[in-house]
């Protein structure tokens, strides 16, 4: 069996559903279950003996040594991270925490626990660590895109964390042989984002007859990577990839912002007209930018697809499409997480920007 943390997360539960649709191999799903983690991603597994979420810290030292106790397991997956740029600026403790600390006490756990496997179950043994393209700082339009041998230089507090906990996770391999594997990924997007994101924010603020909100002049280029094209990298990674490398994993997919939601509002206009006849992107609204922001980030993922065969298996086009109808399919689910919590957070980050108010095209 394996262990999965923050697998009630968006990433998280999507590698959770996606790894029993291909495997009968069990997954213990530890998730701290705050704001981003949310069970009902996980409700189609209700019954099913191979899933067992437990709700808990991965800084919580007893939690792992009882569980590693109990499961054995022959794998762990690091998801569990605290992954918002706007709520790291506004709130930097938590990702100090969870990140670093957090990374800190479950490597301690899991290096105590590796350390006493019979030989042949400790070299078996890999802990897969999710990283993201934000740890390499920020691109011009002309710079190559990141490889795996770019220098590290994270512009927020949460980039920072995140760089933090690779190189801890690094650090644990040269130094006491733990086997591991780091992968860092581009912007995912796909079914249960949490709307605080990019994407899904457009989307379920257009149905709600909201501005949509865009940072500066929008030209911020991401490199955009379909969240089940992540999952599948990331199995591949754990089948195959070589103890403390690390593979960029991107979906060659490089857009502006501006671009992702002009695309959005053409896809609602299509699926959901709006009543009045307008379109969706009468609705955009470009606000202060925040302090900062990277301008491009972009994913060389060649050393993926030479050593391991791997590539994604959407294009931007056919990966957008999917997760607008799923968000239009999914009103319930929607609904169920626009907490008091989460309105309050949309409003303390984006309230007092200036031209909220100024919809234009």
């Amino acid at each position: 069996m394996i262990v999965v943390t923050g697998g009630a997360g968006f990433i998280g539960s999507n590698f959770v559903l996606d790894w029993l649709d291909a495997h009968d191999e069990s997954v213990i799903n530890i998730d701290k279950l705050t704001y981003a983690g949310n069970a009902a991603n996980l409700a189609s597994l209700a019954g099913d003996k191979r899933h067992q979420l437990i709700q808990g810290d991965i800084g919580d030292t007893a939690l792992w040594e009882k569980l590693l106790a109990e499961h054995r397991p022959r794998a762990v997956v690091n998801f569990a991270a605290e992954s918002h740029v706007d709520r790291s600026i506004l709130g930097p403790d938590a990702f100090i925490q969870t990140n670093i600390v957090g990374s800190f006490k479950m490597l301690e756990a899991l290096r105590a626990y590796w350390s006493k496997l019979p030989a042949d179950q400790a070299s078996a043994f890999r802990l897969l660590h999710v990283s993201t393209d934000e740890v390499y700082g920020s691109l011009s339009p002309t710079d190559s895109a990141f490889t795996e041998e770019h220098k590290y230089e994270p512009n927020s507090p949460y980039s920072a964390s995140k760089a933090a906990s690779d190189h801890l996770v690094r650090a644990y391999h040269h130094t006491y042989g733990l086997p591991v594997l780091t992968t860092n990924c581009s912007n995912n997007y796909g079914p249960y984002h949490f709307p605080e994101k990019l994407i899904p924010l457009m989307i379920v603020n257009a149905l709600a007859g909201k501005a949509l909100p865009v940072y500066g002049d929008g030209m911020q280029i991401r490199d955009w990577l379909y969240v089940k094209d992540h999952c599948s990298a990331i199995r591949r990674v754990l089948e195959a990839g070589r103890v403390g490398e690390t593979y960029n994993v991107g979906g060659w997919n490089e857009k502006p912002n501006i671009d992702i939601v002009k695309t959005i509002c053409q896809l609602l206009d299509e699926m959901r007209p709006r009543s009045d006849g307008l379109s969706y992107a009468t609705q955009i609204s470009y606000v202060t930018d925040r302090p900062g922001h990277d301008r491009r980030y972009a994913i060389d993922a060649r050393k993926i697809e030479q050593e391991l065969g791997w590539r994604p298996a959407e294009t931007f086009d056919t990966g957008i499409r999917k997760t607008v109808e799923w968000y239009l399919q999914h009103p319930d689910w929607v609904s169920q997480i626009q907490s008091g919590a989460y309105r309050d957070w949309v409003n303390a980050n984006y309230a007092d920007r200036a031209g909220m108010d100024k919809a234009c095209a």
